[in-house]
């Protein structure tokens, strides 16, 4: 069975999707995004809360991996502990990886995407979001590269 890595994060809709993104090289880790670079990505700033807990699959990395994307509100350990459980029915625990992207967030994602998603203030929001993500970019190709090391080929 092919390696699974999902990132997650509260509402699906900024930290996990740029992890997704990073992990599969749309951006550079050595350089800063902008605005427009994080716009492109399907999902990001998007997400309603009807859309939490599903399981959004991006692509496969170089190593064949297949890379998804989950919000799962407050409840990602016990998502992570449910999906590990009902892998481990069918002997394929091993091939899922859970990262949560949540310690990635800064106080500018938080606020931004509450605007933005829960109350759909989306001008006034989605600007306060996207300057956070930039913040939180180093934090989130960090966290990336430990995946990949952790998950091997």
């Amino acid at each position: 069975m092919t390696k699974k890595i999902i990132y997650h994060c509260y509402g699906g809709a900024h930290s996990s999707i740029v992890a997704a993104a990073i992990h599969l090289g749309k951006f550079k880790s050595d350089k800063e995004i902008d605005n427009e670079e994080l716009m492109k990505l399907t999902l990001f700033d998007r997400q309603s809360k009807e859309a939490h807990g599903q399981i959004h699959f991006f692509d496969f990395d170089e190593e064949g991996r297949q890379v998804y994307s989950v919000g799962c509100r407050n409840a990602g350990e016990t998502v992570k502990k449910t999906l590990l459980e009902v892998a481990k029915i069918f002997d394929k625990e091993k091939d899922l990886h859970f990262k949560d992207t949540l310690h990635c967030v800064n106080i500018k994602m938080r606020v931004g995407g509450y605007i933005s998603r829960r109350l759909g203030l989306v001008k006034l929001g989605r600007p306060i979001v996207l300057n956070g993500t930039r913040q939180a970019y180093p934090k989130l190709v960090e966290l990336v590269a430990q995946t990949k090391k952790e998950v091997g080929p």
